[in-house]
């Protein structure tokens, strides 16, 4: 099977050139100025279009059980979404297991929650939600398995202790994983959420005010001490929300620390006032919207090279079970946004068309970065002979409008209704094959498959502080 695609501008983190690109076998085969193919091959014209890396979004929860619910999207509508929006590859965060289990439990299910379903390539972090020998000494196997990242929370039902912290990030660092942690200070939110509570106070505003940004900003310094005790680990910190946070990262690696940050379109483009709406509920996810203060600030960081990498967190829970599971109460309304299918669009939009960030740098930050922080590199995340020929063709003479009406995914809402975008996402290619074409999914359920990552390596990693 091959697929020329002619007439582009071919994109990649280093740089962009006028270029015809070859796939063949599901793998690039050519790039050059001009390529001429007499066997048969599917020829798409690409005039006027940048030609990019497929996405790769390495925070999604697919099929969660959070305890309250399940998330409504599961790995076929999850993925299916994600290619609609030029993502070719996701690393999703599985969700905690049952009380006492073995890491492999929780591999293991999900393996089962993808395969047959996934429309495109996919991996998964580990989840650490007790420690004790048996966990530590599966560590080792895990990566082995291709998993090559794992997540702790500091909050939540598994919160980790900072003796627990300090145990697991020396086992990951001596095994050759990347830590990455959801920061928040879980003993201050919870002081706060009594009080509200007590009080009455249950409106969804009361969500965002139990989580101030201090809790997570002091959680991120917290992890930042604890990365440099446990032997200088490397650290990932995920959906960052705030300035402050920010500036404790920025302080760690003037130091030289190996610390990396994620943030979501969310962060970057909506703001606290939602939880003003009468429709509040849709809005609530942890760490929750900031003000527009906050959004300048990781803007700033966006386009300093600060911040390294932008994912989505798409955890879809509908309105109904929102409205149902929390009757009047934000304390009980699960959390989490839709937005896997949005968030190239977005970020090209406000972005690239904006002058904030060049083309190379939307590709650094949501392909190439990713890909290498993850053990991905350089199968993706790279429009280069060898790659996987993984491939999003934007457009950005057209406008599009986001309505949920043409989205992909299985909920009932989207935060990013009315949404006007400056570029459209033409199509997307994953290892060659068009899954997405013109407004129309074409992929296939089962099409994607499990990839095993390589250990966490700092070789050719992103350059602290510098766009990429």
């Amino acid at each position: 099977m091959r697929v020329l695609i002619k007439n582009g501008t071919v994109v990649n983190a280093d740089g962009r050139a006028r270029q015809d690109l070859l796939i063949e076998n599901g793998l690039i085969s050519r790039l050059a100025e001009e390529i001429t193919v007499e066997q048969p091959c599917e020829v798409i014209d690409a005039s006027g279009c940048y030609v990019m890396p497929g996405g790769v979004d390495v925070h999604t929860h697919f099929n969660i059980d959070t305890g309250l619910a399940r998330s409504c999207d599961d790995f076929f509508t999850g993925t299916r979404a994600a290619a609609c929006g030029g993502t070719t590859t996701v690393v999703d965060h599985m969700g905690f297991g049952p009380a006492g289990c073995r890491l492999r439990h929780q591999l293991e299910t999900y393996h089962g929650y993808a395969a047959y379903k996934a429309v495109i390539d996919y991996s998964f972090h580990g989840v650490i939600q007790h420690i004790n020998a048996a966990i530590l000494d599966e560590i080792p196997m895990m990566v082995d398995a291709g998993i090559s990242s794992f997540k702790l929370y500091l909050t939540y039902q598994y919160k980790l202790s900072d003796d627990d912290v300090l145990q697991v990030m020396r086992h990951l660092h001596r095994a050759g994983a990347l830590t990455t942690v959801h920061p928040e200070n879980d003993a201050a939110i919870a002081r706060k959420r009594a009080e509200f509570l007590a009080q009455g106070k249950t409106a969804p505003r009361y969500h965002a005010l139990s989580r101030p940004l201090e809790c997570e900003a002091e959680a991120i310094a917290r992890m930042i001490n604890l990365a440099q005790l446990a032997g200088n680990a490397p650290l990932y910190i995920v959906h960052l929300s705030n300035g402050l946070g920010l500036e404790y990262l920025k302080l760690a690696r003037s130091r030289h620390q190996p610390v990396w940050v994620e943030t979501c379109p969310q962060y970057l483009l909506l703001d606290d006032r939602c939880y003003e709406r009468e429709d509040a509920l849709k809005y609530l996810l942890s760490p929750p919207l900031r003000n527009a203060s906050n959004n300048d600030a990781l803007w700033c960081g966006v386009s300093d090279g600060s911040i390294d990498v932008i994912a989505t967190d798409h955890c879809a829970f509908s309105m109904a079970q929102r409205q149902h599971l929390s009757n009047g109460d934000f304390s009980r309304c699960p959390n989490g946004l839709p937005g896997a299918e949005n968030r190239l669009l977005l970020l090209f939009s406000h972005g690239v068309m904006t002058g904030r960030i060049t083309p190379e740098h939307f590709v650094a930050l949501t392909s190439a970065n990713p890909a290498k922080l993850f053990g991905l590199w350089p199968h993706k995340g790279v429009l280069a002979a060898g790659a996987d020929g993984d491939v999003v063709i934007i457009d950005p003479r057209r406008t599009t409008t986001i309505r949920h009406e043409m989205l992909h995914d299985n909920a009932d809402y989207s935060p990013w209704e009315g949404f006007i975008c400056q570029g459209s996402i033409r199509q997307t290619l994953s290892r060659g094959r068009v899954i997405f074409s013109n407004g129309t999914f074409c992929g296939v359920a089962g099409q994607g498959r499990f990839l095993r990552r390589a250990p966490f390596s700092s070789a050719a990693l992103p350059v602290s502080g510098m766009p990429s």
